[in-house]
This record gives C-alpha cells, sequence and structure tokens, in this order.
C-alpha cells in the first residue's frame, strides 16, 4: 500500500505495519500528495484485520517538518494548498484534510506507536499527537509551531494537546512555538519515552504487543480512549461491556491454553 506518488510507503510484517513518511529530501514536509498519502494508508489499515499494531516513522533524519513551504506561499494569496487534496468525504469527527492525517491514526482500532527523531514540527507534530505512544531520540526537536507564521495548530493539536500534557502546558508551547527536544518533551509528557533509536525501539513494542490477543488489545484501547472522555458509570459498563465478549472468546481461551502448555500463543485476526 502506497499513495499515488509514493508519500507514504508501508510493509506489514506478522502483524505490525510498518508505515514511514517518504519524502526525505524535503525532511517528509506536508504538501497535498503527503495528505492524501496518509488518509488513504490510515484508512486502508483500518479496513485489515491482519494488522495488530502500526509504527508510524519518516525516513530520512526527519519525522516531519511541518507544512511544505510552497503551502506558506499559497497562504500569502488566501489560498489552502491541503484543501486540494482529493481525497472522499469523511463521516468522522475531522472534516478538514489536516485535521484528517492527524485523526486517521487515533481512529485505527489497533495501538499506533510514533518513532520521532529530528524534526517533528507543527502538523508534524500534529500527526505524531494522532498516536498512541511516542517513542523520541533525546536530541529530537518538536514544536508547535504555527503562531510563529501567524496561525494555530488546526489539525485537531488545540484538542489533543491540553489532554496530554495539561492546559497551561498547552497553551505555553502554542503560544511561544518554542522548540523543546525529545528529552523534553518525554518530561512534559508530550512524548512516552526517549530513545536512542526510537524506531527500533518501536519496532520491538509493536512486536511484543502483536503477540497478544488482538481482541484483548482492540478493547483495552477502546475503554482508555474514552477514559475522562465520558462519565464514570459509563467507562465502567463499558468495561463489563468488553469482558463479557473476551471471557470464553477463542483468543481468550487461547491465551490461558498457551500459558499454562508454556508455548506462544497462536491468536486469530478475524
Amino acid at each position: 500500500m502506497s499513495s499515488d506518488e509514493q508519500r507514504v510507503r508501508v510493509e506489514v510484517v506478522d502483524g505490525v505495519a510498518d508505515v514511514r513518511l517518504s519524502r526525505p529530501e524535503k525532511r517528509n514536509a506536508l504538501d497535498p500528495a503527503m495528505f492524501e498519502g496518509l488518509v488513504s494508508t490510515g484508512e486502508a489499515l483500518r479496513k485489515d484485520p491482519s494488522v495488530r499494531v502500526v509504527v508510524l516513522s519518516g525516513e530520512g533524519p526527519d519525522f516531519c517538518a511541518g507544512l511544505d513551504f510552497g503551502s506558506f506561499r499559497a497562504m500569502a494569496n488566501g489560498e489552502r494548498l491541503s484543501a486540494s487534496a482529493q481525497l472522499p468525504p469523511s463521516d468522522g469527527p475531522a472534516r478538514a484534510t489536516g485535521q484528517r492525517a492527524a485523526w486517521v491514526w487515533a481512529e485505527l482500532e489497533v495501538p499506533v506507536i510514533a518513532a520521532i527523531r529530528g524534526n517533528a514540527l507543527g502538523g508534524g507534530l500534529q500527526i505524531a499527537l494522532g498516536a498512541d505512544i511516542r517513542i523520541v531520540a533525546p536530541d529530537a526537536k518538536l514544536s508547535v509551531m504555527e503562531v510563529k507564521w501567524g496561525l494555530i495548530p488546526d489539525m485537531t493539536g488545540t484538542q489533543v494537546l491540553p489532554e496530554l500534557v495539561g492546559r497551561d502546558v498547552a497553551k505555553e508551547l502554542t503560544l511561544t512555538a518554542r522548540v523543546v527536544s525529545g528529552t523534553e518533551a518525554a518530561q512534559l509528557g508530550l512524548c512516552t519515552r526517549t530513545a536512542d533509536d526510537p524506531l527500533t525501539d518501536a519496532l520491538a513494542l509493536a512486536r511484543e504487543i502483536a503477540g497478544r490477543s488482538p481482541h484483548a488489545v482492540r478493547a483495552a484501547k477502546r475503554l482508555l480512549d474514552t477514559a475522562g472522555r465520558v462519565d464514570l458509570a459509563t467507562g465502567f459498563a463499558a468495561e463489563q461491556t468488553e469482558i463479557g465478549a473476551l471471557i470464553g472468546s477463542p483468543n481468550q481461551v487461547e491465551a490461558v491454553t498457551a500459558g499454562f502448555e508454556k508455548r506462544a500463543p497462536e491468536f486469530r485476526d478475524a
């Protein structure tokens, strides 16, 4: 799977989808083709039952440096190049192209791990925020950079960022556009943890998760995604619904059987 212009490359091995932004000569900057590639790739993965975990990274030295310079030039004339991306309509909460490029990863039923090195700036950072887990190089550079260009983060960042770092820190990062290192990003909660080789660590973590029951993993993600967004009664009821569906299911029985037999489990994806 890949976009027509090869902006996004994907390889699926043993349930792990290795997804890479592929425009290294432009620091994986976002242009209409990249937006199209991100959305179409995410939606294709959502329909693939063999995918258990996604690892999202960038080819070359950077994750994504944000908008392509051509987009800034177009803005001088009041244009938004992202609007020219050719995408089918969406019935989800994210409707604008940039929002969909970031939110499509949050919408996946399976865990998404972002491996970040080099620059993750502006829209690039917002795409990373769509992941469930972010592993970052200590010397990576991250920034909510939009205000530097007279803009605001409009790719879901204003809604997602406060949940991760708190409203006050989100405001400080957004209003100053300051660049933080991967080390500070992890301290702030902007990223999960640091690693000298984020991609290697992300793939290792993905393989570990892919070895668990895919139905249990998806159920856990659904529950954790609603935590704090619904009232406790609704959240507790959802727990009981999910556990009721899992107990006695083929994969749950296999997890127990394999555990007692001290062997690797063989789970079904469907």
